[in-house]
């Protein structure tokens, strides 16, 4: 069995997700699909200027997974510019933002993804270990990545850290 696919956290949803060749405006143009997170190492390698092993820290995967989504994302925009294909950006397997969890419950800890933190504030999560549906941010985040999208951070309560 294969192992899951580690999500990618990223910082740049992109506000337009095409790209098209201003002569090739007819519909049926070809168009090459890069994910989000392959746009996201693009931004961080070339346009930010960082190392890959910085990169992939950014994102939370490691040097070669950086290495593999980056060469597969400059082959389709290669293609794209060589070829005149649009470029449709979506998809992937990506996060905006990885913040630490707790369970009231039991006490365990873990980091959750930003796309989670919804169905816990509605009470819609249980812990992975006891099931409880005490589970909410973890005090301790201090918003490094949650960027104040997090439970903790969105509460009209004084904090008490």
């Amino acid at each position: 069995m294969a192992r899951p696919v580690k999500w990618r956290r990223i910082e740049n949803i992109p506000a337009i997700p095409f790209f098209v060749p201003a002569e090739n405006g007819a519909p049926n143009v070809p168009e090459n699909i890069l994910k989000v997170e392959e746009l996201e190492a693009v931004r961080l390698k070339d346009l930010e200027g960082l190392e890959q092993e910085q990169c992939a820290a950014r994102m939370e995967i490691s040097r070669p997974t950086f290495q593999r989504i980056l060469v597969t994302a400059r082959k389709k925009i290669a293609d794209s510019l060589i070829n005149g294909k649009v470029i449709h950006i979506e998809g992937g397997n990506f996060t905006r933002n990885i913040c630490p969890v707790k369970c009231l419950g039991c006490g365990k800890e873990w980091m959750e993804s930003f796309e989670n933190l919804e169905a816990i504030q509605k009470g819609n999560y249980a812990c992975p270990d006891c099931g409880s549906k005490l589970v909410r941010c973890n005090r301790g985040c201090k918003g490094k990545f949650c960027r104040k999208n997090c439970q903790r951070c969105n509460r009209n309560e004084p904090k008490s850290d």
